[in-house]
């Protein structure tokens, strides 16, 4: 399984480098059944993260006829109400970082992804919104950090307040750490339990939470 991790312009570090650990060890406990790779929609360059003097090295493109797997982090930026701040303030928050990375190949690139029945598409916390702002979650059971659910509600999105959900071949993930729970999830559906428990052994971390997906008896009182 090639995984592929995106990165763009203001990407969380956290979002990518977690999961992305877990799928290489993956990867080391199964003699390469887990490849990762670190692309970006433009092709191999230098990409800065959100945090200041951070950056990461995308080594090829993003290509959903490669990729078994494509995930895609949030971003890093400010949170403050953009009414009462300046063009650069602005510029720097977490919507205008998404909003950048959208008129960038990567909504097409995703789309492909999910349009081809063997590749999935995984995203960790702020990615989520970058696949809804695009119209390709409409209808579709998604959960992101708790901060970005007033972007995701105009989305056509069908927010689950969990901290995994799986929908197939789109699964999402809450805020930041959760990318953890996320790749443990993976791991065990694509590879295997005893490689996912062997996993958690090398990394010192339990998954945590119950991986939501529309399977089951459904709850007869909301909460």
């Amino acid at each position: 399984m090639l995984a592929q991790f995106v990165l763009f312009d203001g990407f969380d570090p956290l979002d990518v480098v977690a999961p992305y650990e877990v799928l290489h060890c993956a990867g080391e406990l199964t003699a390469g059944a887990v490849r990762t790779e670190l692309v970006s929609a433009e092709g191999p360059r230098e990409v800065p993260s959100g945090l200041a003097d951070v950056s990461l090295r995308a080594t090829a493109a993003l290509d959903p006829e490669r990729a078994d797997l494509v995930v895609l982090p949030g971003a890093v930026g400010e949170l403050s109400d953009p009414a009462g701040l300046t063009e650069a303030e602005r510029a720097r928050t977490i919507p205008a970082i998404l909003h950048r990375a959208l008129d960038t190949a990567l909504p097409r690139l995703v789309g492909a992804a999910l349009a081809r029945p063997e590749t999935l598409v995984a995203a960790v916390c702020g990615g989520s919104l970058i696949v809804a702002m695009a119209g390709l979650a409409q209808g579709r059971p998604v959960t992101t950090h708790h901060l970005g659910r007033q972007l995701l509600d105009g989305t056509g999105a069908q927010h689950v307040d969990a901290r995994v959900v799986d929908d197939g071949d789109l699964l999402t993930s809450g805020g930041v750490t959760s990318g953890l729970d996320l790749a443990l999830h993976l791991v065990e559906r694509e590879i295997g339990p005893r490689v996912a428990c062997a996993v958690e052994q090398a990394l010192v971390y339990e998954r945590r939470g119950i991986v939501w997906s529309a399977t089951g008896a459904v709850p007869a009182l909301a909460l």
